[in-house]
C-alpha cells in the first residue's frame, strides 16, 4: 500500500482505529450498525445509526468507478467509523492524481474482493450503504436518499421528488423535477 509521504500517522487516525482504548471515543465507542465488504474480510462498525446526509451521485467519476449510473453515499464523520483491524486489508486510491496511494481525498477498497467500502476526505467519509447490515427497515430507512447531486450529468432519470442539483447540492443549481420531465417526452 502506497502513501502520499513519509507521514504515516493517519494510520492512527478514525477511522482506521479499531474500537477500544486507542479510538478517541475509548471504549465508549457505541457499535450500532456493522458493516462488512462482500468477501468479510475488511469489516467495521458505525457508532452512528444514522448519516449526516444520504445522497445519489451522478458525477461522471462515480459512474466510472463504480461502473453504475450513480452513486449512494452516506456521509459520516471519520470518528463515526471504525475499521477492526486498523488499514488491514485496505486499498486505497487517489483518483486525482490517479494514483494507488492514500492522498486524500481518496477511495478505500478491499484489497482482496475489491468492493468499494466508502470515499474519504479530510473530516468526513462518504460510506457506500449496500456494505451495512440492517436488522429492521426502520434503520435502513435512516439511510434513505434526501437529493441527488451532480444531476446534469446523469445517464438515467430518476423522478423520485427527491431534490436534484447540477453540481453539489446548495452550490449549484436546483433543477425542476417538472421541467425534467416535460423535457424527456419531447427528447
Amino acid at each position: 500500500m502506497a502513501t502520499n509521504s513519509m507521514d504515516e500517522d493517519w494510520k492512527t487516525k478514525p477511522p482506521y482505529v479499531p474500537p477500544g482504548s486507542a479510538h478517541p471515543h475509548g471504549d465508549n465507542f457505541e457499535k450500532k450498525i456493522r458493516g462488512a465488504c462482500h468477501c468479510g474480510r475488511v469489516s467495521y462498525w458505525l457508532q452512528r445509526d444514522e448519516p449526516l446526509a444520504s445522497k445519489f451521485c451522478h458525477c461522471r467519476d462515480c459512474q466510472k468507478m463504480h461502473g453504475a449510473p450513480f452513486q449512494w453515499a452516506a456521509i459520516f464523520k471519520k470518528e463515526d467509523l471504525a475499521f477492526d483491524k486498523g488499514v488491514d486489508g485496505l486499498q486505497f486510491y487517489s483518483s486525482g492524481k490517479q494514483k494507488a496511494e492514500h492522498d486524500l481525498p481518496c477511495k478505500v477498497s478491499c484489497g482482496f474482493c475489491g468492493s468499494r467500502i466508502m470515499d474519504e476526505g479530510r473530516n468526513m467519509v462518504l460510506l457506500f450503504p449496500g456494505l451495512l447490515h440492517f436488522d429492521g427497515e426502520e434503520k435502513r430507512k435512516k439511510f434513505d436518499v434526501q437529493m441527488h447531486i451532480f444531476y446534469g450529468q446523469r445517464v438515467v432519470d430518476l423522478p423520485d421528488g427527491k431534490p436534484k442539483w447540477s453540481g453539489l447540492d446548495d452550490q449549484s443549481e436546483e433543477m425542476d423535477e417538472d421541467v425534467l420531465k416535460v423535457k424527456h417526452q419531447y427528447k
